[in-house]
């Protein structure tokens, strides 16, 4: 049982990774693949809803799916939304990159190839990444304009038997860890901390949520 106090540090930290973002019309829809196939889920579902013409789906073997599945991040999602009546047509694979800057590198690099510049994005990613998205988008494409959404779930209903409660606080330390030391290595640009959020992350790491830290 994870005590209380825990929990709200928690919550709190998982409430700072959210960009709050408003839905816009846009002219691409690009999944980031993970371990988390509602995010595919989610994607597809803002395809279906008319909010972007386009779905690009990015993601080769990541740190936590390589030891999970032999298929790609990619091909997962994009089977997921054929499933879900997206046509083929539609859907582009990017499925090479290992890390957060490289699904954005690459991805670019692949809409150049098929001559294709959209302008305006929807960026989806699991609930605790969108902050760190949404600043390694803008590093390495500025000029693009970007909302970040993810799937719609709040942070109790989130953990399922595949990704349990402490691996998701786990996670989610680590990500604040690399928001604040990323945009130094060049990976992002800076996020403001607050200092409350600050000192959760600090209560969790003494708790034993470190398995997620940059060594």
């Amino acid at each position: 049982m994870i005590p209380e106090h825990i929990l709200t540090a928690a919550r709190r930290i998982w409430d700072y990774h959210h960009m709050q973002h408003q839905l816009q019309p846009a002219d691409c829809i690009l999944a980031l693949g993970s371990h988390d196939l509602r995010v595919a889920e989610r994607a597809a579902d803002l395809w279906l809803e008319g909010w972007a013409p386009l779905l690009v789906m990015s993601g080769g073997l990541g740190n936590f799916t390589q030891g999970m599945w032999t298929e790609k991040e990619a091909d997962k999602f994009a089977a997921v939304a054929r499933e879900m009546g997206v046509p083929e047509e539609v859907i582009l694979i990017e499925n090479q990159s290992t890390n957060t800057g490289e699904n954005i590198a690459f991805t670019r690099q692949l809409l150049l190839s098929k001559n294709l510049d959209p302008q305006r994005f929807i960026v989806v990613q699991k609930p605790y990444m969108e902050r760190r998205s949404f600043a390694t988008f803008i590093k390495h494409w500025p000029d693009k304009d970007l909302v970040v959404t993810s799937p719609q779930i709040d942070f109790e209903a989130y953990p399922n038997e595949e990704i349990p409660l402490e691996r998701v606080i786990n996670i989610m330390v680590g990500d604040l860890q690399r928001i604040k030391e990323y945009p130094a290595k060049g990976f992002q640009v800076h996020q403001d901390i607050p200092d409350a959020i600050w000192l959760d992350f600090e209560t969790l790491v003494a708790a034993g949520f470190d398995q997620h830290l940059i060594r």
